[in-house]
């Protein structure tokens, strides 16, 4: 569902890649995590991933579709919530979701009835018909949610997912990303509670100064981390990363 390819991203006038080289696949059926520490690269790749960025080297593929070649047909199979609520406060929750709706030509009808079943999961049915900007952090964060998945998309992209969510919410958001790979499509998110991480997903990559330093299953990952918590050992290999990245930058050094 997800492929990327050697992608690499700069922005303008800065010293460094924000992500360097990276490559990864996801695929059909699987939730995938995908963490790092703040600054790491995470969202500079949901953001390319997602057609907001454009990415200076590499390629990827969208259910088939490479974004660079045909971004209409790749960005039509990705539902993204974002880390930050982009929603139009003016909007009551229903218009917001209906425009959505029609950007994705989702007849009346499926939309009624995503929307109807989704607001009753998120206990959001009595304020669909008020305006957004009157919405709590919490339910701005669900209209998102509902919003990302009215045209049912193959790749579903979530960038920290829970922040701001009641424990009732946050328990259906898991349940409807589990449901939705069981369909056959995919869940890629980004999160630091690294603990849903490791009961949710099916295989995770941890990314570090904008490089991939490592992809496990979770069978993978439990014979990794000998009884250690994944905070424990997220916390370990990132600081092994670090010791490597030092000790080649010294060498560097040495050989100019």
């Amino acid at each position: 569902m997800i492929t990327i390819n050697n992608l690499s991203k700069k922005y303008k006038n800065a010293d460094r890649y924000a992500v360097n080289n990276l490559s990864l696949t996801v695929n059909d059926g699987e939730v995938f995590g995908f963490i790092g520490s703040n600054g790491a690269g995470k969202s500079t790749t949901i953001k390319c991933i997602t057609g907001i960025l454009p990415f200076s080297e590499g390629s990827i593929e969208i259910a088939g579709y490479d974004l660079s070649k045909d971004i209409i047909s790749a960005k039509k199979n990705i539902g993204y919530v974002s880390d930050n609520h982009s929603v139009y406060d003016k909007l009551t929750g229903r218009e917001y979701v209906n425009f959505l709706a029609d950007i994705y030509d989702v007849s009346k009808e499926l939309r009624d009835t995503r929307l109807n079943d989704l607001a009753i999961r998120f206990n959001l049915q009595d304020k669909l018909d008020s305006p957004i900007k009157s919405y709590s952090h919490g339910m701005k964060q669900k209209i998102c949610v509902i919003g990302a998945l009215i045209h049912e998309p193959k790749v579903w992209i979530l960038d920290e997912p829970l922040t701001g969510l009641d424990p009732k919410s946050a328990k259906e958001l898991k349940e409807l990303m589990r449901e939705h790979c069981e369909k056959g499509n995919v869940v890629f998110f980004s999160s630091h509670v690294l603990e849903v991480v490791e009961k949710l997903c099916d295989r995770i990559a941890i990314i570090k100064n904008g490089e991939i330093i490592a992809t496990f299953t979770m069978a993978e990952l439990e014979e990794k981390q000998k009884g250690k918590s994944l905070e424990d050992f997220f916390l370990e290999i990132t600081e092994d990363a670090a010791v490597s990245d030092s000790n080649d930058d010294k060498s560097n050094d040495i050989a100019k």
